[in-house]
């Protein structure tokens, strides 16, 4: 099976080098799609040099910046794989650890697997308290709505099959997308594993990007696909 890796980007001068890097250098069979959210650090020029080195990799240019959801149904629509996972452009996710996650959909026993940060005894980078607070209540909110025993909904790391994602029709524009998409693969009644990851968050001065906003975001997003169909 092939692994369909979507990599969203939005001033990762820094770091984007290092994670495509990673991600080719992963043991599994991949087409790796980098959608540049009109970057103006520099992120733009080091992915035409990048897009020399590596043959599997494709690369989508927005010519406005629009968020990280609209990065991912712009990725979405370059999908050739069987599978496909989410993959920030920083360094707090580790993809050395996509055979893990894929694992359960390879063996055709689940559709969805999320890598949830909360369990699993994986090694963390110790940050924010009210971050992960915020995470917890907003798992714990979306859980309530949907049915689901999930420990970490607003995980970066989550893989498809390529056939349910590409059905469900998705709409919010910035980091509403992971509820968003939680809502509606609960109402698929598809099987869903989690999956224990390590973290390695980042500080605000690091590039950090989700704020207060988006945690009141999310809340509204969670009703809001709780009774929309």
């Amino acid at each position: 099976m092939i692994l369909s890796v979507i990599i969203p980007v939005f001033n990762e001068a820094k770091t984007i080098d290092k994670i495509v890097g990673r991600v080719s250098a992963v043991p599994l069979a991949k087409e790796i799609i980098v959608v540049d959210d009109f970057s103006t650090d520099g992120t733009r020029e080091m992915l035409d040099c990048l897009a020399e080195k590596h043959d599997n990799l494709k690369i989508v240019y927005h010519e406005k910046n629009r968020g990280k959801g609209f990065a991912i149904r712009t990725g979405l629509q370059h999908v050739r794989g069987d599978m496909v996972i989410i993959q920030d452009a920083d360094l707090e996710y580790n993809p050395a650890e996509y055979p893990r996650l894929v694992r359960p959909i390879v063996e055709e026993r689940a559709d969805v697997v999320y890598g949830s940060r909360f369990v699993g005894g994986e090694e963390h980078r110790v940050l924010y308290f009210w971050h992960y607070v915020g995470n917890r209540f907003l798992t714990l909110f979306s859980n309530m709505l949907t049915n689901l025993n999930l420990t970490d909904m607003e995980t970066c790391y989550k893989v498809f099959r390529s056939d349910l994602i590409r059905g469900i029709r998705l709409e919010q524009n910035r980091f509403g997308f992971e509820p968003e998409i939680t809502a509606k693969i609960a109402r698929t009644g598809c099987r869903i594993f989690e999956v224990g990851i390590s973290y390695s968050g980042r500080t605000y001065s690091e590039g950090k990007k989700i704020g207060w906003k988006d945690g009141v975001k999310a809340i509204w997003c969670i009703v809001k696909y709780k009774i929309k169909k």
